[in-house]
């Protein structure tokens, strides 16, 4: 693929000083190229447009440029802004919160996908028939979004196959809370960058719980220290608030329990609010917010 490069003369920019990224985990430059939509903003020596891709595989990892640590990640149904493809990945950023890195290029196609279904159970099956024991053709994560219309009273049609009511949804709406959501993913595996029904990190299941529920929130924990409502110090703390530590995020699911994928235990785990605490090795709770 040859992506779209513009030059732009400098007489068009109007920079003073030097030039600061904030946070260059959201902000798509390079050192030989950026986003058409940072021009006049950040130099760089090309520009290129993005062109939009949709992730094919179940999942897809998010890498940096040397392709050995993960960033995050990509779920089937969701698009990736490509501005360079090279050496089979692709270099862009995810469309949902624009968290720049490299995909495998083959897990990627070019074009428009409308999708209006997500998957809400930890993982789903796709039948090659409207029938439980017929072959299954593809399983998708938690999170997975996907093009799907009605069937019968038990199916939905995909273009790959079948999937059965109870485990889809129409996008951003579920029939439960954070919570009920969060319970479902009880022992899934730790991934760091990990984020659908598979795997996935604190921040990662936090995002995702939310927009299954048509909230779109920031990807790591650091960021999305300022969603929401903070609760007053002296507040009990109740059914879905979001705690965060130095580098972690969990769901409260009562008063005293917590429900956050960690290191610790290698999966997602509910547990007392006050054995996390005691055993941080730096640091107490950092904010307390509420949706």
């Amino acid at each position: 693929m040859q992506t779209e490069m513009t030059s732009v003369k400098r007489s068009q920019f109007r920079l003073r000083g030097p030039q600061k990224i904030n946070d260059s985990r959201i902000t798509p430059i390079r050192g030989d190229l950026a986003d058409i939509k940072l021009a006049g903003e950040f130099f760089a020596p090309h520009y290129a447009k993005a062109k939009m891709a949709c992730c094919t595989a179940p999942s897809s990892i998010i890498t940096n440029a040397a392709h050995d640590r993960a960033l995050s990640q990509l779920l089937y149904g969701e698009y990736f802004a490509i501005l360079d493809i090279a050496g089979g990945y692709a270099w862009g950023y995810s469309v949902h919160d624009n968290y720049v890195g490299y995909v495998a290029v083959d897990d990627l196609r070019i074009g428009d996908y409308r999708a209006d279904h997500q998957i809400n159970s930890r993982n789903a099956l796709i039948f090659s028939h409207a029938s439980i024991k017929s072959m299954v053709v593809k399983q998708l994560p938690m999170g997975a979004r996907l093009s799907a219309e009605n069937y019968d009273d038990i199916f939905m049609r995909t273009s790959d196959g079948f999937i059965h009511k109870r485990h889809i949804s129409p996008m951003g709406k579920t029939s439960g809370d954070s919570i009920d959501l969060a319970r479902e993913l009880i022992g899934t595996p730790y991934l760091w960058g990990g984020r659908s029904g598979d795997a996935l990190d604190c921040s990662g299941l936090v995002q995702m719980i939310f927009g299954l529920q048509g909230i779109n929130i920031p990807r790591d924990s650091d960021m999305q220290q300022d969603i929401g409502q903070e609760i007053a110090h002296d507040a009990a703390l109740q059914r879905g608030d979001i705690i965060f530590f130095p580098g972690h995020v969990g769901l409260m699911s009562d008063a005293v329990h917590i429900i956050h994928a960690n290191a610790h235990w290698m999966q997602v785990k509910e547990e007392p609010l006050t054995d996390v605490i005691a055993r941080m090795d730096e640091g107490g709770i950092l904010a307390r917010r509420r949706l």
